[in-house]
């Protein structure tokens, strides 16, 4: 307890630079999820297909996850800073292209429907799966000590959840009240501050790799530390499974429209009710970290979130929904923040941007699998019947790894323990 009670919560945010990156992280993020609001309700408004809302996850992943492990030898062997800015100039202008087209003089969306929006989505799905190495692994070279790491990891993850907050509810509200361009206009605009100010952050050196290695060998040299780190593989593969089959956020539509009677403006607010959930969370972690049990504290913390996706599978309030929503948030922020700290803590610096890749492909592409996997149920078994699978099998998946990851299950996070491990 006098160990915990030394630390100072807002540590990180007193560096410079790193105030630039989050702000940098808000404003990207507040872009996608707005655009991700509008394309949903644009494609789900041109097709009245629920299997075409898990297409959109489909079309982003699949590029993502091809370049994943590429992208992740590129970040430990090109300035990580020069990766961010070219990615962040590419996804500027898939906004401006969905933006165009939603104008009327363009007419494109009347007569191809859907596919110019799947196109993009495609691109942008390129260009992600370049930045989730690069940003994971840009991040700690703007901090000073491992010892921060946690600290950086928890405002990160907060700055990221409060613009998933707020990113859908303004996406709809702008949606609803001044239209498909106006959004798409905001979400450029907030694009462009990104690139912005992570263009003013200074440039860092990539870290000394005393063992170079072509591209063949560094990619397996990556997976293999992965899959022979038992704590770092079990952790991802909680969450790749447990996002996987819990993926009833692509469903949002669906619920908003045909099940709760609702409009635009209320599935902006759904989308947001996880982030609020996370970021309280997570800002009670930043004063009370969690360090003892921490491996048995997240299997309970994900069995939490299949218990709020089967009961919002359930649900016909729009508010018991809500709280639902909000309550799957705060599990989830207890898992993501553990996770993201033990591959912090345990990868070496020149290594990071391979083993984020592999983690990307376990977990960064997982809600849009999860998306597609929630489409393809919700056509077969139907909206309702899909959201309990999801739910009923995370908490099928938490069982099996609290059985078989015994390293994860016995999991401490103090200082001495995390060190050992």
């Amino acid at each position: 307890m006098e160990h915990r009670s030394k630390k100072d919560p807002y540590a990180v945010l007193r560096l410079p630079e790193f105030r630039l990156y989050i702000s940098a992280r808000l404003c990207i993020t507040l872009a996608m999820q707005i655009q991700a609001v509008i394309v949903g309700w644009q494609i789900y408004d041109i097709t009245k297909d629920p299997l075409s809302l898990g297409l959109i996850g489909l079309a982003e992943a699949l590029p993502a996850i091809v370049v994943a492990l590429y992208a992740g030898y590129i970040a430990d062997v090109v300035p990580r800073k020069k990766i961010i800015v070219t990615v962040i100039s590419v996804l500027l202008l898939c906004s401006l292209a969905l933006l165009y087209f939603t104008l009327d003089v363009t007419q494109v969306l009347q007569i191809y429907g859907a596919t110019p929006i799947y196109a993009v989505i495609f691109l942008s799905g390129v260009a992600r799966g370049f930045m989730g190495p690069a940003v994971f692994s840009f991040m700690p070279q703007l901090v000073p000590s491992k010892q921060l790491y946690s600290n950086a990891i928890t405002w990160s993850s907060t700055t990221w959840q409060a613009a998933s907050l707020a990113g859908p509810a303004i996406g709809g509200l702008i949606y609803g009240f001044f239209g498909v361009s106006a959004a798409y206009t905001t979400d450029a605009v907030l694009v462009l501050l990104s690139l912005v100010f992570f263009s003013m952050i200074g440039a860092r050196a990539l870290p000394e790799n005393a063992n170079p290695q072509n591209l063949k060998d560094s990619l397996r040299t990556g997976i293999q530390f992965v899959f022979r780190n038992q704590i770092i593989l079990s952790a991802i593969s909680l969450d790749l499974f447990a996002v996987l089959f819990g993926g009833a956020v692509a469903l949002l539509p669906v619920f908003a429209s045909d099940i709760l009677d609702m409009g635009p403006e209320a599935l902006g607010f759904m989308r947001a009710a996880p982030a609020v959930g996370f970021v309280l969370m997570a800002v009670v972690m930043a004063y009370h970290p969690i360090t003892v049990n921490a491996g048995k504290k997240m299997l309970w913390c994900v069995a939490g979130f299949g218990i709020c996706i089967i009961l919002f599978g359930l649900s016909t309030s729009f508010w018991f929904s809500m709280v639902l929503l909000a309550l799957s948030g705060a599990f989830d922020s207890i898992s993501v923040i553990i996770r993201s700290t033990l591959i912090h803590t345990l990868t070496p610096e020149y290594m990071k941007g391979r083993v984020s890749s592999v983690n990307s492909i376990f977990v960064g592409s997982s809600n849009e699998i999860g998306a597609f996997e929630s489409g393809v149920t919700a056509k077969l078994m139907g909206v309702v019947p899909a959201v309990v699978f999801g739910g009923v099998m995370t908490l099928v998946v938490v069982g099996v790894t609290a059985f078989k990851a015994d390293k994860l299950r016995n999991l401490d996070l103090t200082p001495e323990e995390a060190e050992y491990a």
